[in-house]
């Protein structure tokens, strides 16, 4: 009765949140978020309030995604050849970032977010295929899940995430 493990954790979560405005969900393969790691569960809170820095789960096809927002709709996205970003002029600090690199970027910068999108890049700078690839673009507000907000599991792991 008194063990705690993953199973238990999602029966926990049906009992508890059965409004459906947070969503567990286990990592899979995820390098792009500075915390979770593969085998964690984190949690997504349903909601229409993303701002930059939060870290947003969203659905590109079949695929949930999960990057960390960095240009919301009219924003000015600019990127240095050594990965510097920069939104609306200004620099952006990234303590969450382990190595700036421009990454797979097929767009022409400056970029400006359209209106009801979001422009969303991983953690993981040199390997992520996120809005500054054409082949996922900007994020509309309508993909959008929500945002994580922290990791339930392992124990060891349990608190914010971003």
């Amino acid at each position: 009765m008194g063990i705690i493990d993953k199973n238990n954790l999602y029966n926990l979560y049906k009992f508890i949140w059965p409004t459906k405005k947070i969503i567990p969900f286990e990592v899979y393969q995820l390098k792009d978020m500075s915390k979770a790691e593969e085998g964690d569960i984190v949690v997504c809170l349903k909601t229409t309030d993303i701002a930059p820095g939060d870290i947003a789960c969203f659905y590109i096809g079949n695929k949930l995604l999960v990057k960390r927002v960095i240009g919301v709709p009219g924003d000015w996205i600019n990127i240095r050849e050594d990965g510097t970003v920069f939104v609306n002029d200004q620099q952006l600090e990234e303590p969450y970032v382990d190595q700036l690199a421009l990454g797979q970027c097929d767009i022409e910068l400056p970029y400006q977010v359209p209106e009801s999108s979001y422009f969303l890049m991983g953690d993981h700078r040199e390997s992520s295929v996120d809005s500054r690839s054409s082949s996922v673009g900007c994020v509309s507000k309508d993909q959008i899940m929500g945002k994580i907000v922290f990791c339930v599991w392992p124990m060891s792991s349990f608190g914010s995430v971003g």
